[in-house]
Formats: structure tokens, C-alpha cells, sequence
């Protein structure tokens, strides 16, 4: 039996507790359809997403031909050589492609950035509202915040940042088939911009991770220059989006939480363990990639065949009470924290340290520059893209009480 849930709708992203408890009545593990991927078994326990994520024998991203286990026959070569990436790779390639990207990133030393990721959400702070009144949070701070850092440790001219947020925005916007063909039309032009990134870099050389990777690339690293590609990319998209919505989403959380707000306030130093709660409660990235089931295996006592395919559900894991303590509840001061947003296994998040680092940044500098800031709407207005596996809120209108009352006084 098919379990019926639309993953993309309103009601579902309001409030995935509600739903993905409704989801774990049906069992650890379940058969629904999924928009664009389709017919697939998702995990609804702690337990079932991580065995699939650790068991990277039996659950593969790759079928016995190769070929990605979520692409479709009808995607464009281009859009396969985007995907062709170590994310959708098993062993012994994910391996050999992430030591590329691993040495990288050693040279680059991520903590050692975190004072320049705070001058840039300072300035972000400050130019929040220079623009528009109300400004919308997503497009004006979460959304550039990320973008800035990734591009800037890639070593990306700083001119080129509006064709990121553009091609940010279109990626955003895949909610089902049709608006993945228009989407085609931005990975073209991406592909296209990073192969001439990747070649003034060869010949010019530069500063980021782009020039290490060349740099490893003339050591004897093994990459293709298509894998070459598919991996800046990753990096840029995977860099910003995700962070994007962690952003955008403990903000509204604490925008709708004076409790919880006063509480960090009152000690920044308390940001890192918030963020962690909020990794979990927000859960941005809600389901992993389609996997292949290599041989018949049973998942808390589900019986799985080979050729069926099944997807972590991230966001159920982090709800699951076998490991959390009231998880439908946001409980910033949670310790332990066992949330599985950065997934586990040999694929665990390699942004995960700059991840946590930009989300402690941008939480402290928006609210101390604007300790009055509040929504600009009713909750009930705010919105969700209707993507799925991505939880992101479409816009945030925010107003300062402060600036909204100097405002008034000097109009009258």
C-alpha cells in the first residue's frame, strides 16, 4: 500500500512534526510516491535512516549500470555531468573525489574564517533595511550571507555574485517536472560558467578552493575535468543553498519565540548550542538522495527486494521520541543533541563546520544590530516554496520596532 502524503504543500511544511507522526503510524519504513523521483521507500525512524546512510554497500546511488539511481532517461547529458558528482557516487569514487575535495578544504582552514563571516553578516546587518521597509530576510541577508562566503572561499569575483543569487533563486524554485525543464536553462548557463572559471584558474591561477583544486588536480589528484566541474558546483549549491533556509528558518522560529529569543540574547555564547537544536527542528534539508537497494534486506523488519529504491527521511529522523525527548518541541538548551541533518556514513556533510559557523554568525549579528526586529506579517502569511526535500520559507518580511516608531514621530 501506497502511503499518501503531499511532501510539497503548505500543511506539510508548517508543521512537519504533525505529519511526519501521522507518516511513522505506517511503520519505520514506507512506500509513497515522490514528486519528480517516484514511486520509493522512505524512512521514518532514527534507526531505519541510519542504517540506510551507514550501509553504503547495500543502499548505492548508483545502479548496476551506473547510472544515478534518481536521473531519468530524459535529463540532458549536461545536467548528468552537474549530477555526475560525489554526492551520487559510491565507493571506491566517492573516496577518490572526496580526498580531492577533503585536502582542499585542510589548506583553506574553515574555523580560521569565522571573523570574516562575521564582518560580512555585520555588513549584511547593517545594509538590512537600505532598500525596502519591510525587507524581506530571505533575499536581503539569508540568502546572500552563504552565497558571499562560498564564493568568496571558491575565490568567485566578488562581480559575479548576482548571477549566483539568480541561478540560487531558479534552483529554489524546482517544485515538480515542469519547472525542472525550466531550470535546465540555468544549469546550462552554470556548467558553462564554471568550466571558464576552472580554465582562467588553470591559467591564471588565483586565490580559494578553485585554485587548490587545480593545484591538487596538477599533483596527480584523479578528477576529470566533467568531475572537476560537477564538483565546484556542488560546492556552490550545496555551499549556500541549504545554509540559506537554516538561516531564513531559525530566524522565524526565534522571531515567533520571545522566550527563546530573550534566552539567547541574554548569552551569544550560547549560539553554537541553538544552532544545533535548530538543525534539528528546522531540518532544511528533509530527505537524501534516491538509493538503490543492491540485495534483498530487511530494515526494521521491513523486507526491502533489490531494485526497489528508498530515501532517508532526515527530517523524520529528527523528530523520532525513540531518540528525542519531546522532539515536536524546540528546546534550545537540548543536550544531548543526536540530530542527523548532516546525514552520517561515508557521505556526511563536508560543509557542516562552515555550516554551523555561518548560522551562529548570522543569528548574532542580525539580532544584535536589530534587537527589535520582529515579522512584518502575520505568521499564518508566511510561506513555504513548494520544493521538495527542501524546507524553505519563500519570503520573510521583517520591520524594526525601533526604526518603525522613529518613522512615525518624524512624520508627524
Amino acid at each position: 500500500m501506497i502511503a499518501r502524503l503531499d511532501f510539497t504543500s503548505e500543511a506539510f511544511f508548517r508543521d512537519p512534526p504533525k505529519a511526519i507522526a501521522t507518516l511513522r503510524m505506517s511503520g519505520p519504513l514506507v512506500a509513497t510516491r515522490f514528486p519528480i523521483v517516484g514511486d520509493v521507500w522512505i524512512t521514518t525512524t532514527h534507526d531505519a535512516t541510519a542504517q540506510v546512510l551507514k550501509d553504503s554497500a547495500t543502499f548505492t546511488l548508483r545502479k548496476e549500470d551506473g547510472d544515478v539511481a534518481g536521473l531519468r532517461w530524459w535529463m540532458p547529458r549536461y545536467v548528468r555531468t552537474i549530477a555526475n558528482n560525489m554526492l551520487t557516487m559510491d565507493e571506491p569514487d566517492h573516496t577518490r573525489l572526496r580526498s580531492i575535495v577533503d585536502e582542499a578544504f585542510r589548506r583553506r582552514a574553515i574555523v580560521a574564517m569565522e571573523p570574516r563571516i562575521r564582518a560580512i553578516a555585520d555588513g549584511l546587518a547593517d545594509e538590512l533595511f537600505a532598500k525596502e521597509r519591510p525587507a524581506d530576510l530571505v533575499q536581503r541577508y539569508a540568502r546572500i550571507l552563504p552565497l558571499a562566503v562560498i564564493s568568496e572561499l571558491l575565490g568567485l569575483p566578488l562581480a559575479d555574485r548576482p548571477k549566483f543569487i539568480a541561478w540560487a533563486n531558479a534552483m529554489s524554485s524546482l517544485t515538480n517536472v515542469v519547472s525542472f525543464f525550466r531550470l535546465l536553462f540555468a544549469f546550462r548557463r552554470m556548467r558553462a560558467y564554471l568550466e571558464q572559471q576552472l580554465q582562467i584558474a588553470r591559467v591564471q591561477g588565483g586565490e580559494g578552493l578553485i585554485a587548490e583544486l587545480i593545484q591538487v588536480e596538477r599533483e596527480g589528484g584523479q578528477i576529470t575535468p566533467d568531475e572537476m566541474v560537477s564538483m565546484v558546483f556542488l560546492l556552490l549549491a550545496a555551499g549556500s543553498e541549504t545554509t540559506t533556509h537554516l538561516i531564513s528558518g531559525s530566524v522565524y522560529e526565534l522571531l515567533g519565540n520571545s522566550k527563546l529569543r530573550d534566552w539567547l540574547e541574554r548569552d551569544w555564547s550560547r549560539v553554537g548550542l541553538a544552532v544545533e537544536e535548530f538543525l534539528r527542528f528546522v531540518s532544511p534539508v528533509q530527505f537524501s538522495k534516491p538509493r538503490y537497494v543492491w540485495r534483498d534486506v530487511e530494515v526494521e523488519g521491513v523486507r526491502l527486494k533489490k531494485g526497489d529504491r528508498v530515501m532517508v527521511m532526515l527530517a523524520a529522523a529528527n523528530m523520532d521520541p525513540a531518540i528525542h525527548d519531546r522532539p515536536e518541541s524546540l528546546d534550545l538548551e537540548r543536550k544531548p543533541n543526536r540530530h542527523i541533518s548532516f546525514g552520517t556514513g561515508i557521505h556526511f556533510c563536508l560543509g557542516h563546520q562552515l555550516a554551523r559557523i555561518e548560522a551562529a554568525c548570522a543569528l548574532e549579528a542580525l539580532f544584535v544590530r536589530w534587537p527589535k526586529l520582529r515579522l512584518a506579517v502575520e505568521p499564518s502569511q508566511i510561506r513555504w516554496r513548494r520544493r521538495p526535500g527542501l524546507r524553505a520559507i519563500e519570503k520573510l518580511p521583517v520591520l524594526d520596532d525601533a526604526m518603525a516608531a522613529m518613522s512615525t514621530r518624524r512624520a508627524a
